[in-house]
């Protein structure tokens, strides 16, 4: 956030158009300090768009006064330094915004009972401030040092928390998961787990939203001069992309080899960590990439063990070992994984216990050959130890790495990325119906 910014550069032209050649995958290194504090720029000249209406989204306008501090916004958010060449971008897409969000508050309107309050708002603006490094009190001061109302930022922040409302209480049950696409996805993990593996930020510019597809290589390729210049890859993604990453700042977190469209997975293939891409063109769009880190699959076997034994010291004789196998052998035919621990602890002389998940590789060696070899639901023979005798019972297995996501935490992000979905059709269709006018 930078306390001075232009305050507007508000040029209605086009920048040039560029042509499309083949550059080079990478663009340029970027600072991976995407959090590093803002430093003032210096006031740029003023540009003015003027007054008047400049479009109508069914009964409601949109002003110059409203696109300017759009623009305003826009800028301080993404810090992307407004420029002859970008403020015609920058205007496109400050007016999209206007017309989605009064599209937004006017379905919003529909719903008597959703009513977002002054706190709501203000707990937003805390969090805000508090990303910046900055007191509310501060971070408005700062917005209004740029030219922007309180009250524009503030009924941004209103229509965005109804929105979100919104979508999820009208697609709640429509985006919950069922059992079968969580374990799916998570087998999809695992079988990725032996693949490449990328962490990278994403912005995606659309084609149809911008214009045509020149229009988005057009942006992306000023975009990246930006992002190379110094602004924060995350606050342009957050501004800009169209992509469902959006609204974590780009984060695409791990990526699989072969999840992508082959221009990215090449693009991905040979960008250093650090570097951002060039624009990569897709069916639809265009594509940024800044690669965060890479690694190559390095798959585990993992097992999840049960266990009953029956404690012996490191010297124990020959026939106490004997007459504790014959005892675990005893009862062996009869135990299972659900059963195991409750069997162990209702027989005096027996320990059980759940072992949990583990590498094969991080068990004790006496356990390796078993656990490396048996099918779920298979209990061991007795297996020596200086702890005593076990008898192991292998309760699941999965190819994976110890950093593999839970079920909940897939769940969590297959129910989000549905909710996005449901959004963005639910927007598309208001657009679809509604009437739109550029003066």
């Amino acid at each position: 956030m930078r306390t001075v910014i232009a305050a507007a550069a508000l040029l209605a032209v086009a920048g040039p158009a560029l042509a499309q050649t083949r550059p080079p995958v990478s663009a340029g290194t970027l600072n991976p300090a995407a959090d590093r504090p803002a430093q003032p720029r210096p006031q740029e000249p003023q540009f003015e768009i003027a007054d008047g209406i400049v479009a109508t989204v069914n009964d409601r306008v949109i002003t110059g006064y409203d696109l300017r501090q759009r623009m305003l916004l826009l800028i301080i958010m993404s810090e992307v330094q407004p420029t002859a060449e970008n403020v015609a971008q920058i205007q496109s897409e400050a007016l999209d915004m206007l017309i989605e969000e009064h599209l937004q508050a006017q379905e919003i309107a529909k719903y008597p009972t959703l009513i977002i309050t002054d706190e709501e708002v203000d707990a937003e603006i805390a969090a805000m401030a508090q990303q910046a490094n900055m007191t509310p009190e501060q971070y408005m001061q700062a917005l209004a040092q740029a030219g922007i109302h309180a009250r524009t930022i503030r009924e941004q922040i209103r229509t965005a928390i109804g929105w979100r409302e919104l979508v999820g209480g009208r697609f709640a049950s429509r985006a919950r998961v069922s059992r079968n696409q969580v374990e799916q996805t998570l087998r999809q993990y695992e079988e990725a787990a032996t693949k490449k593996q990328y962490l990278i930020g994403e912005i995606y510019i659309e084609g149809a939203r911008v214009g045509g597809m020149q229009q988005a290589i057009t942006g992306a390729q000023q975009l990246i001069q930006q992002m190379i210049q110094g602004a924060p890859f995350q606050a342009v993604a957050q501004q800009f992309s169209a992509a469902p990453s959006a609204v974590r700042g780009g984060d695409a977190g791990w990526v699989v080899e072969g999840s992508v469209p082959p221009p990215v997975q090449q693009a991905m293939d040979n960008l250093d960590v650090g570097q951002l891409s060039n624009p990569i063109v897709v069916d639809g769009g265009v594509y940024i990439i800044y690669m965060r880190d890479k690694r190559d699959g390095a798959a585990s076997s993992l097992v999840s063990l049960n266990q009953v034994m029956v404690e012996l010291s490191p010297d124990a004789t020959d026939a106490q070992v004997e007459a504790a196998a014959q005892r675990l052998m005893s009862i062996r035919p009869s135990l299972t994984c659900d059963t195991m621990v409750a069997r162990a602890a209702s027989e005096a002389g027996l320990l059980g216990s759940d072992l949990g998940e583990t590498e094969v590789l991080n068990l004790a060696p006496q356990f390796q050959p078993f656990a490396r070899e048996a099918q779920v639901g298979q209990i061991s023979d007795p297996i020596r130890t200086p702890l005593g005798l076990h008898l192991v019972g292998v309760c699941g297995r999965r190819l994976g790495t110890a950093e593999m996501p839970s079920y909940r935490e897939v769940e969590s992000r297959l129910q989000r990325s549905n909710l996005a979905m449901l959004g963005r059709r639910y927007m598309r269709d208001l657009r679809a119906d509604a009437l739109i006018e550029m003066k």
